[in-house]
């Protein structure tokens, strides 16, 4: 998949967020906070040190749906708000903004598709 067929898949979810409220501003804050999780979890495959520990990881929340999704995802993003140094400041004051479950999975089960480095 080329890099503008990506782009597109994942563009084309801003545009069902957008019928549940979610502007394309916090759509591209929530992208950018789950493609940091996404490239914590390549890397952290591949062997190298990542800042984000294991309760809070990529890997256990595409595990989950629904609520406990929901759940995790924001205390995903308190905990790594409050974080020291750049962990902390690329997520601190994070909300989640992506209300419904159902689509916040199909927008990680995107991301674990698409967006392998």
């Amino acid at each position: 998949m080329s890099a503008s067929e990506i782009v597109n898949k994942v563009w084309n979810y801003a545009h069902v967020l957008r019928d549940d409220g979610v502007g394309y501003g916090d759509y591209v804050e929530q992208i950018t906070y789950l493609i940091f999780l996404k490239m914590a979890d390549e890397r952290e495959q591949s062997g190298q040190d990542v800042p984000v520990p294991n309760l809070f990881n990529w890997a256990r929340l595409v595990k989950l749906d629904g609520d406990d999704l929901e759940v995790q995802y924001r205390h995903t993003l308190e905990f790594l708000g409050k974080r020291g140094g750049m962990l902390g400041t690329i997520f601190r004051k994070a909300q989640n903004k992506i209300q419904d479950p159902a689509k916040q999975l199909r927008l990680y089960i995107c991301f674990s598709v698409l967006l392998v480095f």
